[in-house]
């Protein structure tokens, strides 16, 4: 094993939840004034804290979203979690195949706790995942692309950055890892290896995970 810590996005790395809420944030969007189609919503905003949807929607119309907007749309993704919601395929088994070689990880994610735990828990992953090691936008109050959320997480799990390695499948979440200086691996299932510039390396799949890893 070359790194010390494995640092998972959560989005469309452990759950399969951008299809989900890039549908409905693309739905408010447009129902609030601000007509977006889901690939707009990808575009933008995917890999993204809710901090960076408001900043977008004020730069471009030059108007604010509205108050409660945050507790609106997480209960939309919430009640769409619980109904359709699943982990990616292979996702549990790259865990337990850590586990089993005694190698460090964590989660580290532009949602909230609240958004991370309620996933987890309808997906089963949170068997995996206790509350130290697991690390949202929330803690640091600025997300992706800034560093603050990974190299917050490489500092709580006692790791130096250079010995990270990242598994993303957002732009905003390779920038992050690689301006935390650490190395990033992209996960395509989603997001063309295009969109994920600067990364070390690519997989489709996550059965293909632990062998990029050496696990």
């Amino acid at each position: 094993m070359r790194y010390d810590l494995v640092i998972f996005d959560n989005d469309g790395v452990l759950v399969d939840s951008e299809p989900i809420s890039n549908t409905l944030l693309a739905g408010y969007l447009t129902e609030l004034g601000h007509p977006t189609t889901y690939e707009e919503s990808v575009r933008d905003y995917m890999g993204s804290a809710m901090h960076r949807i408001h900043e977008l929607v004020e730069e471009r119309s030059g108007q604010r979203l509205p108050v409660g907007f945050d507790e609106t749309f997480h209960a939309r993704v919430f009640a769409a979690f619980q109904a359709e919601l699943e982990a990616v395929v292979g996702a549990a088994d790259v865990l337990k195949g850590l586990v089993a070689a005694g190698v460090p990880y964590c989660v580290a994610s532009s949602g909230s706790h609240e958004r991370i735990r309620v996933g987890h828990r309808k997906t089963g992953l949170d068997a995996w995942f206790r509350d130290e090691i697991v690390f949202s936008a929330e803690d640091v109050g600025r997300g992706k692309p800034w560093p603050d959320l990974f190299l917050h997480a490489a500092e709580r799990m006692g790791v130096a950055p250079e010995r990270c390695v990242v598994v993303e499948d957002s732009r905003l979440g390779v920038q992050a890892a690689l301006a935390a200086g650490m190395d990033v691996y992209g996960f395509t299932a989603m997001t063309p290896e295009e969109k994920l510039a600067g990364a070390k390396g690519f997989f489709g799949r996550m059965d293909e995970l632990p062998a990029i890893l050496g696990t």
